[in-house]
């Protein structure tokens, strides 16, 4: 995936950032409305401390953690969910974010977007029980939190080979839908996207008792380049584009961008806690803060400029419970160290909201590049270290399930050991 490349990327050129408006003055606003005053009324965090949050991301998408393949029998797909919870309270997790939400399509039970295909190999075909509700269930059954887990403008990803059904966002709305590279997005910058979205998110967390909805890094997708010129190739956002500036816009291309993710992210976080009273929202972003805010020596990819993500405003606003950013390079790599990044997103952290930053424990393989279980190990030590009584997320639960050259095995007898008694 275009990520996973960017993540090696220790000298990408950055862009210079520009300032974001949380929203344009007067006329200029896209019409989409934006909740009021979201920051003024966000919940905040608890002064007591809590316990090490220790969680890990199921990735659904092309079968990364769970099912194990798509089509496999119902009564085999629950003994996998089953067996994936057992191994997170063996091991000592105590949350699972759970993807259900990969594409437009649903890992539960939704008169609004089909059934995924990754269940059982084809996108609307029921997989004979309700996955969300089993994951709940058996989540609650030995004591760990199930959050909910979404894409909220991807429509297809490149790994997608089923046919399309019929009540898929690209068949009911084509005008929402772009391609970009080998994937399907839905336009942020048309009103109908986000909208739809919200729906989506409402009715979850109407009809199931997830402890939260988590985002990941995907906003306006990560850039793809033309395979001859091998240059960027813009998003064809030109219709929602021209709209916005035949209306009056002033914003400039960027910004305009970025006020439309802001505006889903600000109205998102409202919706959540109007719906269901204590939910968490979460936000993995990449992990690189906007050029202007990197302490000296951090270089990379830069989301605000790429992605259209302004990830600093929204936790300067509240409009998230916890930020998980994803910290995937190894404690060694000076570009990219994970100390000082995790002191970077805490100094940008006025409203204290907990920062669990993501593990890349998957790197833990068979390949002779992979990571010994030490460099999770002492990641988990930084944290621990530099925000006591915080805590972590794993990417993601296959590595933990296979016990990838021990690591499950060391997380139990290391930092996850039970303290003894007093």
């Amino acid at each position: 995936m275009k990520r996973r490349h960017l993540l090696s990327l220790a000298s990408a050129p950055l862009l210079v950032a520009c300032a974001t408006p949380s929203a344009p003055p007067g006329p200029t606003a896209p019409t989409a409305p934006v909740s009021p005053e979201p920051a003024a009324s966000a919940p905040q965090p608890a002064l007591a401390l809590q316990p090490e949050w220790r969680a890990a991301w199921v990735a659904t998408v092309a079968n990364i953690d769970w099912p194990s393949k798509p089509g496999l029998p119902a009564s085999v797909q629950q003994a996998e969910i089953r067996m994936l919870c057992d191994t997170a309270q063996r091991i000592g997790l105590n949350a699972l974010i759970l993807q259900v939400r990969t594409g437009t399509d649903a890992l539960y039970e939704s008169a609004l977007e089909p059934w995924s295909e990754y269940l059982t190999g084809t996108q609307g075909q029921h997989p004979g029980y309700d996955p969300l509700s089993v994951w709940i269930s058996e989540a609650r059954a030995r004591g760990l939190e199930l959050h909910a887990w979404i894409n909220p403008y991807r429509a297809r990803h490149s790994t997608a080979r089923s046919p399309l059904a019929d009540s898929h966002v690209s068949r009911t709305h084509p005008d929402w839908v772009r391609r970009y590279g080998d994937q399907l997005w839905m336009d942020p910058g048309e009103p109908g996207p986000a909208e739809h979205t919200l729906a989506v998110v409402r009715d979850l967390l109407t009809r199931y008792a997830v402890d939260g909805i988590h985002i990941d890094d995907y906003f306006y997708p990560y850039p793809v380049n033309d395979p001859v010129s091998k240059s960027e190739i813009d998003f064809p956002d030109e219709p929602s584009w021209q709209r916005y500036v035949a209306n009056g816009g002033a914003l400039a291309r960027a910004d305009w961008r970025r006020y439309n993710v802001n505006s889903l992210v600000q109205r998102l976080y409202a919706l959540a806690h109007e719906t269901r009273p204590g939910t968490r929202v979460g936000i993995s972003p990449f992990g690189l803060p906007k050029p202007a805010d990197r302490p000296a020596g951090i270089a990379g990819f830069s989301q605000y400029d790429k992605l259209y993500a302004d990830v600093e405003l929204w936790l300067r606003e509240g409009w998230m419970d916890y930020l998980a950013p994803q910290l995937y390079w190894p404690r060694a790599q000076t570009a990219q160290a994970f100390e000082t990044l995790l002191q970077a997103w805490r100094a940008l952290n006025p409203l204290k909201r907990p920062i669990h930053p993501g593990l890349f424990t998957s790197r833990i393989d068979a390949s002779e590049r992979s990571w010994l279980p030490d460099e999770i190990l002492g990641q988990i030590a930084s944290v621990r270290r530099l925000a006591p009584g915080s805590g972590h997320i794993h990417f993601s639960m296959a590595a933990l399930a296979q016990n990838r050259r021990g690591i499950a095995d060391a997380l139990r007898a290391g930092p996850y050991a039970p303290l003894p008694p007093a």
